[in-house]
């Protein structure tokens, strides 16, 4: 449950700060990774065939894929684009929306 109300936490808190400091003529945007190889996801990592089969994408996130939205966001192109917190993550996020909650 932690992860699920710290990703919560932070999708808040992105609105929070973009409501408040576009004002200020500063953009807040988040980009929420999925399954990227990384000390910090070292399933991913040391696993990333057998993660790759539970994203619809069916593989883990490259470099490439993270560049690509933090370019967009830096570009003028991502400049209308405020307090979203956009998911990099093969689609993993949107497909498991039908599965049951655990206990219920």
């Amino acid at each position: 449950y932690s992860y699920q109300a710290s990703k919560a936490a932070v999708i808040h808190l992105t609105r929070r700060m973009a409501a408040r400091l576009i004002h200020d003529n500063i953009n807040v945007t988040a980009i929420c990774p999925g399954a990227f190889e990384s000390d910090m996801n070292t399933a991913a990592r040391d696993h990333g065939d057998s993660v790759a089969k539970a994203i619809p994408a069916k593989r883990i996130g490259r470099p490439e894929d993270m560049a690509g939205i933090a370019i967009y966001l830096a570009s003028r192109a991502g400049d209308y684009v405020v307090g979203n917190s956009i998911a990099v993550d093969g689609g993993i996020v949107y497909a498991n929306l039908s599965l049951p909650v655990a206990g219920e």
